[in-house]
């Protein structure tokens, strides 16, 4: 049993925590601003935890994730509309049936491999066609995150729907004709070249092949494949067809040629062309993701800006972040968020210069190895070990929560004598959530900073609050178990080797778990065991969802074989 004077600080502490968090109160037209960051961290006590509607940490790994494929194959339903440019120089490609330049909008593909799988030719012995499309001057695009190439009607092109048909249309997931022309048509008059998304690749939806571009055929070997442009339920020829790992969405009769693709497995010359896109995606898993795209964040609109989009607060609440998705917004909101993205695609307004991208990675790399290693030093506890092991395994966290907070220990900050206070703390507290952001929020960079910055400002301070709340409330009872004996040693404490850890324990596995699940950063998603070099690990995505249970509601990573001569399949 714990002694009387660590039981009297933890177990009422724990209530206390559980108390205020359930009393969070439910507040829909709150802003999410400067000065409403300024207002929250004027307190600074460890046991009020973030309001269940906060979207801060959200904004935060979605920016975190920008352009990279591993965490917007997970999170599929987008939710953030950013102007760039593709710079000058930087090659594209299609594929094709011949040799001609495009005289309506058509689809580029970043890496050839992806677009090889449309490089189209009615015999092996006359080739196939890959248009190369080089950019001879910045192409002002506006990218969508998450898949938003994939065709799925349960919400990966709900951003995209906005600016296309001017609300959400889930029933036309496959018209991307339609869906192409309506976008160019609404970009015209705002100079935007193309749109930006992702599938298994990346790609751009170029408007116009006579602007900007400079257009080269090039006759590439075939793949044997039957006739350019053939339709899903046309003539399926040798090997499995890509519509083959699409249950269990079922294909519209009106579905557009653009997409029908045929992934040959069964030729023992030519690689998989279906795999090989899969993998020229995996090249841009993570950050910096694909750099042939550039970002302006200084322009970033956000579905997550409960100010800008309060119509999806209530539709949110309570769901998984998963299941988010633009379903449900107001007429009303969609009128602003158009006007919003127009508005910042026209303006110049430079920023305040903050690098967000690098701010935000810093502050993932600082933290998520040492919380990764805190919560598999807690997946060892078990009811049955022992007192030696109990300690040993708190101490060893002790260790990971000291390093993290370090350079906000601050040599002022001593145990009070009541050993249920946690005040003495909050100055630390507030040092390691500010650290970051201090000099933005306090100067003149704050002055410069365009709406979208404040957004993502608030993001990053919400983040480290709720980190450093965290990490912060586990050290400290860490302190008052006696796992710091030169720094404090409770008074009643005799042998250490006395005192019962699983109290301790149990509660820093509870939140240092909840912490890690609200953050949901995209580094702690991994195949484990790591795969081999024969391997590769593979999200469900589209066109590829070789789950085993269909798509399922929670996609998660596993090992598939890479080639059929290792054992597997192929993909």
């Amino acid at each position: 049993m714990l002694l009387p004077s660590l039981k009297k600080f933890l177990v009422p502490l724990l209530a206390v925590t559980l108390v205020k968090a359930a009393q969070i109160p439910f507040v829909l037209n709150k802003p999410l601003t400067i000065s409403t960051l300024e207002e929250d961290c004027d307190k600074w006590d460890i046991n009020v935890a973030p309001s269940e509607i906060d979207t801060g940490h959200l904004v935060f790994e979605t920016v975190n994730s920008f352009m990279q494929h591993w965490p917007n194959t997970r999170y599929r339903n987008g939710h953030n509309v950013v102007p760039g440019v593709v710079p000058p120089g930087t090659v594209l490609y299609h594929g094709r049936g011949d040799m001609n330049t495009p005289t309506n909008p058509e689809w580029l593909a970043t890496d050839p491999e992806h677009s090889y799988m449309f490089c189209r030719g009615q015999t092996a012995d006359s080739g196939c066609w890959q248009l190369t499309v080089t950019a001879i001057r910045p192409l002002k695009i506006i990218y969508f995150d998450g898949s938003a190439a994939a065709k799925m009607p349960d919400g990966s092109m709900d951003s995209q729907d906005i600016l296309a048909y001017g609300k959400v249309v889930p029933e036309k997931y496959f018209s991307e004709r339609e869906r192409i022309k309506n976008l160019c048509e609404w970009g015209k008059d705002l100079n935007i070249d193309g749109f930006v998304r992702m599938e298994m690749d990346f790609e751009v939806m170029l408007c116009n092949f006579n602007e900007g571009v400079l257009v080269e055929p090039v006759n590439l070997r075939a793949r044997p494949r039957g006739g350019p442009g053939r339709r899903p339920d046309g003539p399926r020829g040798p090997g499995r067809h890509w519509h083959n790992y699409l249950a269990p969405v079922e294909t519209p009769s009106n579905y557009e040629s653009a997409y029908a693709v045929s992934l040959d497995v069964n030729s023992s010359t030519l690689p998989n062309s279906g795999f090989d896109g899969f993998q020229s995606g995996s090249w841009h898993r993570y950050y910096p993701g694909d750099t042939r795209i550039q970002l302006d964040l200084t322009r970033l609109v956000s579905f997550y800006d409960t100010s800008l989009v309060p119509s999806l607060v209530a539709e949110r609440y309570g769901k998984e972040r998963i299941k988010h998705r633009l379903l449900g917004i107001s007429l009303e909101d969609i009128q602003t968020v158009v006007w919003k993205i127009e508005e910042l695609s026209t303006v110049s307004d430079p920023g305040s210069g903050v690098d967000w991208a690098t701010l935000i990675r810093l502050i993932v790399k600082r933290f998520s190895e040492r919380l990764e290693m805190v919560q598999f030093i807690l997946n060892s506890t078990n009811p049955d070990n022992s007192v030696t092991e109990n300690r040993v395994l708190a101490e060893n966290v002790q260790v990971q929560l000291i390093a993290m907070l370090q350079p906000y220990m601050l040599s002022t900050i001593k145990p009070p004598l009541d050993p249920t206070s946690s005040q003495w703390v909050s100055p630390m507290y507030k040092l390691c959530a500010t650290t970051y952001t201090s000099y933005i929020t306090e100067s003149s960079l704050n002055s410069r900073l365009t709406s979208s910055e404040k957004l993502i400002l608030v993001g990053v301070g919400k983040t480290t609050r709720e980190i450093c709340r965290i990490v912060t409330g586990l050290w400290l009872d860490g302190v008052m178990a006696g796992l710091e004996p030169d720094f404090y040693k409770p008074s009643t404490i005799g042998d250490e080797d006395d005192v019962d850890l699983g109290l301790l324990l149990s509660s820093w596995k509870t939140r240092i778990f909840g912490l890690m699940k609200w953050l949901d950063w995209s580094v702690w998603l991994k195949c484990r065991p790591t795969c081999g070099l024969e391997e590769i690990c593979s999200l469900p995505t589209w066109p590829f969802r070789r789950d085993s249970g269909g798509d399922s509601d929670d996609p998660q990573p596993k090992c598939v074989r890479r080639m059929a001569s290792f054992g597997g399949q192929g993909f």
